[in-house]
This record gives structure tokens, C-alpha cells and sequence, in this order.
């Protein structure tokens, strides 16, 4: 496939706006902080309060903050507003394009490798795609009968993706709706169940990195979470995989098949997830190994269901976290073990159609 360099095809020329200078107008606004409803805000001049830029139908916005989220938006024109967005967008714009088509590349694997390969600023939420670096980046070159055909194909795909997450929250929604029933509300203990501290509910410990001075440590075969990915009632697989020795010479510790891992940091906080296989993680997770006293799933779903009661005791002031002291003070009702392990059944029923469910969507 032949490519071009971003910056050849990007027919954009930046018009900024001060919207304040007309306080009662009413502008379409594309920030990046409206980003994940999928739909812009409209606001009157006098409640923006920095220049904007002009955008129109079909630009492209790529987020220049922290990259490695790969947000892309195509500027839809909902009303007859003037469209306007955040100068935290890169603004792509191309007549000749299938908006899109850009923008499903944009989304690829590819761009956004390319996309967190330089930027600057000292990590997570601070970093910085640099605009004159990503116009260097590779575009493919395909007539447009061809890229509408690909974009057809990628939006057919979407849809029975997304439907299929659509049943899987429904499945989600019937296990939280069983909990309730058989537990009531855990955050203000509706069932008048006995109360105890998470730290006499298993052994503690949390996760730490190898030295990165040493890449044979990141060669092995035992996976190694980071918060980022506890995003599964069961964890299937780590990104980087670490070495016996990386664990024997460093803080990180291995946790034991079984063990449910709670991030502590920023926007992973009080992520969970349970270990499938022995793993360790890095410094932003903790980890509790259970005793007899708790079923591990059961545990899950109550910390699910009381977890923004705990997000909501997280300190910091740039930066929102929890600490594992402050995790193993959480107090929550807790119940018999016999009507955990009667949950966790009911749990690994609904687990296995939702397997099947994700099985049908790559199917299809």
C-alpha cells in the first residue's frame, strides 16, 4: 500500500475564536473532556472562557493529551451552531478523504504506536502528542470507492460489536440485580449484615517494577499487570511478561492464582480484576490473597457495587489515588460463606453465556 506523510494531506488552516467577545452566542463545542459521551456541548461565549478553534463537518480532531487513550473524534455539525474546539485537538482536514476512513486509521494500532512514540512531559495524563512530529506520521493512499468500502466494513463490524457489549452489560446488570436481591445494598448495608475490615479478609501486599535497566527481565513468561488492565472479572493476560529472577530482585511479588487485584492510582483506581494464573504486578495495584472466610468472586461483585462509596475517600490534589493502607481499612458487610459460594455459582452460570457471547460477536 502506498503512503503519504500527514502533513500533505491535511488541508486544515488554524482560525482560532475568542467566544467571549460574544458572550450570549451559543457554539457547538468539541472539548476533550465531553469526549467520552460522543456528542458535543453547547455553550454561550460568556462560559468559555479561553480561544478556541474553528472546526467544521467531517474535520477530524486528534487528542494531543496523553495520547496512549487514542481519542479520535469526526466533527458531526449537530446543529446550526457554529463548531468550535479545544486547542488540545490536532485538527485534520481533507476533502478528498472519507472522514471517516481517517479516522479508523487513526484508531489503528499503528497510528497510535506512532502517536505515543514522541511525546513530551513527565507521564500519564501530562503527556503530549507534538503536532510537527505527527504530521510526519504515514497516511495510506487509496482512492475513495475504496475507502468507502473499507469504512462500510469497519461500521458493520462496529455495530455487532457494539451489540454485543450492549447484551453483555445487560448480563452484567442481571448479576448486580441478584446481588441486591440476595445481599441488599452494601454501601448502607440494607441487610444488617455483620461488618469487617477488608484487612481481616485475606493477606495484603501490593506490586513493584523490575529495573527497567535490565530488559532480560521483561523476557519471561509470568505476567505482570498493570492497573490499566484490570478490567476483566477474570484476568486473561498481561501485556509485558516478567522473569523469576525480575522477582527475586525486585520489590514486585508473585500473587497466587486465586487472588484479586484492586488498582490504587488516577483514573485505574479501584479497577479490579482476579487472577486466572500465579502473576505478579506493578506498584499501582494491591493485591489480597482471601482466607477461608470470603469467596473471591463474591468479594469482586461487593466491591463492585460499593465502588464509588470508594473512590469517592481518594486523596490527592493533581492526582486522585488511594494507598493500600487506606484499601485495607475499607470496612463492608460481609455474609455466610455458603450464600457467597451460592452467588459466585450463579456468577460463573451468566460468565459462561457471556463467553458465548463473545464468541458469536467474533463469529459474526
Amino acid at each position: 500500500m502506498k503512503y503519504t506523510k500527514l502533513k500533505c494531506i491535511n488541508q486544515y488552516k488554524n482560525k482560532s475564536i475568542n467566544p467571549a467577545k460574544t458572550p450570549d452566542t451559543v457554539f457547538e463545542m468539541y472539548s476533550v473532556p465531553i469526549y467520552e459521551t460522543g456528542h458535543p456541548e453547547y455553550l454561550r461565549g460568556n462560559e468559555i472562557a479561553s480561544n478556541k478553534v474553528i472546526v467544521e463537518k467531517n474535520d477530524i480532531l486528534l487528542c494531543k493529551i496523553n495520547p496512549r487513550i487514542n481519542r479520535v473524534w469526526v466533527v458531526a455539525d449537530e446543529s446550526d451552531k457554529q463548531n468550535i474546539a479545544s486547542s488540545e485537538w490536532i485538527v485534520i482536514r481533507n476533502s478528498e478523504y472519507n472522514a471517516e476512513f481517517l479516522a479508523w486509521y487513526f484508531r489503528s494500532f499503528r497510528f497510535q504506536k506512532l502517536m505515543t512514540s514522541e511525546v513530551t512531559g513527565i507521564g500519564g495524563s501530562l503527556t503530549r502528542a507534538q503536532p510537527k512530529c505527527v504530521a510526519e506520521y504515514p497516511v495510506p493512499v487509496l482512492d475513495r470507492k475504496k475507502q468507502n468500502e473499507i469504512v462500510e466494513i469497519l461500521n458493520k463490524c462496529k455495530f455487532i460489536i457494539d451489540s454485543r457489549k450492549r447484551e453483555l452489560v445487560e448480563l452484567d446488570n442481571l448479576i448486580k440485580a441478584r446481588f441486591v436481591e440476595m445481599f441488599g445494598d452494601p454501601v448502607y448495608n440494607t441487610n444488617d449484615l455483620p461488618i469487617r475490615n477488608l484487612n481481616e479478609l485475606g493477606s495484603w501486599a501490593s506490586g513493584g517494577t523490575p529495573s527497567r535497566t535490565v530488559p532480560e527481565y521483561f523476557k519471561g513468561n509470568i505476567d505482570w499487570y498493570s492497573a490499566g488492565e484490570l478490567n476483566t472479572l477474570f484476568l486473561e493476560g498481561s501485556v509485558e511478561k516478567i522473569t523469576e529472577e525480575a522477582i527475586e530482585k525486585s520489590a514486585t511479588k508473585l500473587f497466587k492464582a486465586g487472588s484479586l487485584l484492586i488498582g490504587m492510582y488516577d483514573t485505574a483506581a479501584f479497577k479490579m480484576g482476579i487472577l486466572k494464573e500465579d502473576s505478579a504486578s506493578n506498584q499501582a495495584c494491591a493485591c489480597i490473597t482471601p482466607n477461608d472466610e470470603v469467596n473471591i468472586i463474591w468479594l469482586y461483585y461487593e466491591l463492585q457495587m460499593m465502588k464509588e462509596h470508594f473512590l469517592s475517600q481518594r486523596r490527592g490534589v493533581r492526582q486522585k489515588n488511594l494507598n493500600l493502607g487506606m484499601i485495607k481499612a475499607f470496612k463492608i458487610p460481609i455474609t455466610k460463606r455458603e450464600q457467597q459460594d451460592e452467588f459466585s455459582d450463579f456468577v460463573k452460570q451468566v460468565d459462561k453465556s457471556k463467553v458465548t457471547k463473545q464468541i458469536d460477536s467474533h463469529i459474526s
